[in-house]
């Protein structure tokens, strides 16, 4: 992205701030409406437990102790006021106590005659006859339209194209240099009123009066280049119609009311001249406003045509990201809470008062502003997306990948999650005490959220380092670092909370997730363990897959319980904490059903059927015969599924070899043999009549094999094992290839082209045969040998066990668990 580029992408995001500054301060004053304060009363037993305000360091204070947020509401203005604010404040209180009242009165008559009754006519009497409620209804509606007009202009405004967005800026600026021309005017003219005549001094040449620096002349000079800049700019960007006398002549016609008020002319007529200075801009506006009225709503309708058929075509969804991605709404979004933080932080900086300035609570206030509307939550929301989202990328360098999904979502992810907080406790409705206390409650979530997005990310590492074998220990100490800081974080958060606070829903669900975080990350370096141990047996180890099932379910099971445990804290917290208000209940019911249904049912769901399919599968399974220690030598193979050495296999109705766990996990796909596509399992009819002849089979010599036919139809005599020498090697690497052909039509092309290589490398041998054993680099290898030796030992690579683990079409155990 060129410089140029970058500049003007952030020339259109400060274009879009200001509509969302005045969206702000419209929802500061409630849209007009009459709003409640902060009344301090005796609280419920409930609002008063979730108002419990922060530990404090200095606990020998009893004041500090009763209230530990003063200093936030001096700073607010909550113990006093005066001028100004006082009268605000007065006026405010008073027209709430009017509407109160006349609400009482209603209440009152409403009980006494009933709203159904004959004085239902007589209620409706007395409340349009009250006065003050009167009063207040019509000031308040008249106000309520106003900031209606103003939200709606203000966002319209912020959706408009980058072209038209400057087009309304060069007609507002135009607007504002008229009126600030008439206001630097008036200003110059009153000095001119109180000093001397100008052209007096100027026809006898007093240069004492005309270059005393603190004469008129010398005052009038900033007005007079001020008048003679606004009309050079007003001539330059104003969308009237540009004759070319009249743009030559506005800075004239700018300055003029001081050039003429120089003149012997009457004061009334003096008076007039910045009223007359302003016709010929405030005509070129008017004409200006009419002609792109019609323009406008064509642009109001062309947008809403684009937005149906982008509809039509692509979707609600995709309207949205992209007017997303072209209003660029996050980084507007943080500007404007960054400059609404800055104005902040100057206006207490500049605040006259004789406390020191303690930063504290300075900051304590700011956070407490930067959160007190809904817009103001949004740009909040933004500058927390962007601290995780680079909290994020720190961990993925410091884990050194650079291709995780995880992290890119994180910070979308972490938006969301603050926002639908934000949303369900209230937070812009609460007192500010209250409101910072919710705060930091509400970012204690978000923080134990992040750990289990940190989790997400380092928990693959963990796998593929595992499995592949890595020997670089640098980042197997960075993946193990980070859990341990995904442990010690949280257990670290629960001993604080615990220790400083009282139980409540809160402190439940912050305790859940923590919880929930270490277990996980205790699943995780458990399953990382294990493929550790793995890599460094020399035998294929047939019950890790047993062990991995039973180190997940319980992880699984853990995260289960607490999901039904946060389920019904938030029950409680929907019934009794969220009464008074209705909005947050409303989005905590929505949640608490999405919940349910995707962390309970749909995980009990799932869990349920895993453990089916693997109690129908060992069931199928301990049916099978198990092979002998003869049938297995004469066998001589690997198995087919997972491709390591068979110590002991089961046999199918087709009578191949399988290893018992490969065939249980192929049980979970199918009940074809992977190689012949025969039913394995005996049916319930023949189930009987067929287990002696089976038994029988299976006691039998095995001297033939599918695979075989083509290797023996030219009377080739069978390869034994573990004798191999040179002339059975042309053998042994048609019967590989044939192997491989099979394997193909089971794991995909991938593996077979690594048996591809591993048969080439077989013919190539000729002293040994070297039958590649895994997917990965790792390999076994058979030496030459004679019968009365032992087996040898085969080196079996985590990679292999990982790979066969995680296979998509042998091994849906481990798909099933990641759905879990």
């Amino acid at each position: 992205m060129s410089m140029r580029t970058k500049v003007l992408g952030l020339v259109d995001v400060i274009m879009r701030v200001p509509p969302v500054m005045v969206i702000d301060e419209i929802l500061k004053i409630g849209m007009g409406l009459p709003t409640r304060l902060y009344p301090d009363k005796s609280s419920s037993p409930s609002s008063s437990s979730s108002a419990e305000s922060l530990p404090q360091t200095d606990a020998s204070s009893t004041d500090a102790s009763q209230d530990p947020f003063a200093s936030v509401k001096a700073f607010f203005g909550l113990n006093g006021a005066d001028g100004i604010a006082a009268a605000t404040t007065s006026a405010a209180v008073a027209a709430q106590e009017a509407l109160e009242r006349s609400i009482e009165n209603a209440s009152r008559s409403a009980q006494s005659d009933g709203i159904l009754s004959s004085g239902f006519n007589t209620l409706m009497n007395e409340l349009a006859q009250d006065e003050s409620l009167s009063d207040l209804i019509s000031i308040t509606t008249v106000k309520f339209v106003i900031c209606l007009f103003g939200f709606l202009s203000a966002a319209c405004i912020f959706m408009l194209w980058t072209r038209h967005l400057v087009m309304v800026y060069m007609f507002l600026t135009s607007l504002g240099l008229t009126f600030l021309s008439y206001w630097s005017n008036v200003s110059a003219l009153a000095l001119m009123e109180r000093s001397p005549c100008i052209l007096e001094d100027l026809m006898s040449l007093n240069t004492t009066r005309l270059l005393d620096s603190g004469g008129v002349v010398m005052s009038l000079a900033p007005h007079l280049m001020a008048q003679w800049f606004m009309g050079m700019l007003f001539a330059y960007i104003h969308l009237g119609p540009r004759f070319e006398m009249l743009q030559k002549s506005m800075p004239i016609i700018f300055a003029s009311p001081i050039l003429v008020a120089m003149l012997p002319l009457p004061p009334k007529m003096v008076q007039q001249l910045p009223v007359v200075a302003g016709f010929t801009p405030i005509i070129l506006t008017m004409i200006t406003l009419m002609h792109s009225a019609m323009e406008a709503s064509r642009t109001v309708y062309n947008g809403y045509q684009y937005a149906m058929n982008f509809v039509s075509n692509f979707g609600l969804s995709a309207l949205i990201e992209n007017e997303w991605q072209r209003l660029n709404v996050p980084n507007v979004l943080r500007v404007f809470w960054t400059i609404r933080i800055i104005q902040g932080g100057y206006a207490l900086a500049m605040a006259e008062t004789e406390e020191p300035f303690e930063l504290m609570p300075a900051t304590e206030k700011l956070l407490v502003d930067g959160c007190e509307t809904l817009t103001a939550v949004l740009g909040m929301t933004g500058v927390i997306s962007m601290i995780c989202h680079y909290i994020g990328r720190g961990f993925q360098w410091y884990l050194l990948t650079y291709d995780n999904d995880e992290e890119k979502s994180l910070g979308t992810v972490s938006a969301v999650l603050f926002y639908i907080l934000a949303l369900q406790t209230g937070l812009t409705s609460l007192a500010p005490d209250k409101r910072f206390v919710r705060l930091c409650r509400n970012l204690c979530l978000l923080m134990t959220a992040l750990l289990h997005f940190l989790h997400n990310i380092v928990s693959p590492i963990l796998m593929s380092l595992s499995a592949a074998r890595n020997p670089s220990r640098k980042r197997h100490v960075r993946a193990l670092t980070v859990c341990a800081f995904l442990v010690v974080m949280p257990v670290s958060l629960l001993y604080y909370l615990w220790s400083q606070r009282s139980i409540s829903t809160w402190l439940l669900a912050v305790t859940a997730f923590s919880v929930e975080v270490i277990v996980k990350v205790l699943v995780s370096l458990a399953t990382y363990t294990l493929f550790l141990l793995d890599a460094r047996r020399q035998f294929f180890w047939e019950k890790l897959d047993d062990y991995l099932y039973y180190v997940r379910a319980f992880g699984n099971s853990v995260e289960f319980c607490f999901g039904i445990l946060l389920f019904i804290n938030g029950a409680w917290i929907l019934i009794f904490e969220s009464a008074q208000n209705a909005t947050g209940g409303a989005i905590r019911a929505i949640m608490m059903c999405i919940h349910a249904y995707f962390n309970i049912w749909c995980e009990a769901r799932a869990g349920w059927s895993v453990f089916m399919k693997r109690r129908s599968a060992v069931h199928k399974i301990s049916a099978l015969p198990e092979a002998t220690s003869a049938q297995l030598q004469a066998f001589d193979d690997v198995c087919a599924i997972c491709y390591q050495e068979m110590y002991s296999a089961k046999i199918t109705r087709c009578r191949h070899f399988f290893h018992g766990v490969c065939l249980r996990k192929w049980l979970y796909v199918q009940d074809r043999c992977p190689l012949c596509h025969e039913i394995m399992m005996y049916t319930d009819n023949n189930a009987q009549e067929t287990e002696p002849v089976a038994a029988a089979q299976a006691e039998q010599p095995l001297r033939l094999y599918p695979r075989d036919d083509g290797n023996n139809a030219g009377g080739v005599a069978p390869r034994r094992s573990p004798e191999r020498t040179i002339p059975d090697v042309p053998e042994t690497a048609a019967a590989s290839t044939n192997a491989t052909a099979a394997a193909a039509a089971v794991i995909g092309a991938e593996a077979a082209a690594n048996i591809v290589e591993s048969a080439a490398a077989v013919a190539a041998s000729s002293a040994s045969v070297s039958v590649s054993a895994s997917g990965s680099s790792a390999s076994s290898s058979y030496m030459s040998s004679t019968s009365a030796q032992p087996p040898p030992p085969t080196a079996t690579s985590a990679a292999a066990v990982a790979t066969a683990a995680a296979s998509n079409t042998t091994h849906m155990f481990r798909m099933s668990q990641d759905q879990q």
